[in-house]
């Protein structure tokens, strides 16, 4: 299963891919969040091929209206068609397709394709995470301070983190960690399912830690389809990053 879902998220980037180097339409389906006709066709295209691999899953996608039945599945297609949508209209290379099947509310495949960056990130529950065929492992770093953050510019006074570059795309940022490329990656707002479904399987098969905001287990196929933020890090450092992130993940969620 894993091969058969692979290839057609690499067809769904290639597709993407393509279509970037063309005109099309984009605009903003509400302030602040932009969408494109590319979206929606990769979302179309994953969805056919998807449900011939399980007809018998569920299907939860940023680009599909929500349909509640998938609630009742023991098994759901969580996809992002484009994440890191940003990326993809101003011609950069930080975005994937995010795919994951889920089982009783686990990820138990995920996978990123990053075509502009010539990327294919794998894992299947117990089984590790690969990029490009090559296994992948998240540091082994035992001490938060020094630890590398994917971000723009870390705030004004803050001297714990280091900055590395980051793409766009959520699901990429994850996957650094994976990869350990970055030791960890947190956020303190609500966001979807979609966004974090593949990447955190990623950096759980590759021995790091992902939980939302507040150091809670993520669980998927839920009514709301929702999660309060991500920590996804180094193992060694997964519970003082929790401890330091706190406070303010603990305001963030009453905000919700």
């Amino acid at each position: 299963m894993l091969d058969a879902i692979a290839a057609v998220t690499r067809e769904a980037g290639e597709h993407a891919l393509r279509r970037s180097r063309e005109g099309f339409r984009r605009w903003d389906k509400a302030p602040g969040h932009p969408v494109s006709e590319v979206d929606l066709e990769v979302d179309r295209l994953l969805r056919e091929r998807l449900g011939g691999l399980d007809p018998d899953a569920g299907w939860l996608s940023e680009e599909t209206v929500d349909d509640p039945a998938r609630l009742a599945r023991k098994r759901v297609w969580v996809v992002d068609p484009i994440d890191g949508t940003r990326d993809f209209i101003r011609g950069r290379s930080g975005w994937c397709v995010s795919v994951a099947l889920v089982e009783d509310g686990s990820a138990t495949v995920g996978v990123l394709h990053a075509p502009a960056r010539d990327e294919l990130w794998t894992a299947e529950r117990g089984r590790g995470a690969r990029l490009n065929g090559a296994p992948v492992r998240a540091s082994d770093r035992t001490e938060l301070a020094g630890a590398r953050f994917p971000i723009d510019e870390l705030p004004r006074g803050e001297r714990l983190f280091r900055a590395v570059a980051k793409p766009n795309s959520i699901a990429l940022r994850m996957a650094m960690v994976a990869a350990g490329e970055a030791d960890l990656l947190a956020t303190a707002r609500w966001g979807s399912e979609w966004d974090l479904a593949a990447a955190g399987l990623l950096v759980e098969e590759a021995g790091g830690v992902a939980t939302d905001a507040l150091g809670r287990a993520l669980r998927f196929n839920g009514p709301g389809a929702r999660v309060f933020g991500v920590l996804a890090a180094a193992a060694g450092i997964h519970a003082a990053a929790v401890a330091n992130h706190g406070e303010r993940a603990r305001a963030g969620a009453g905000a919700g």
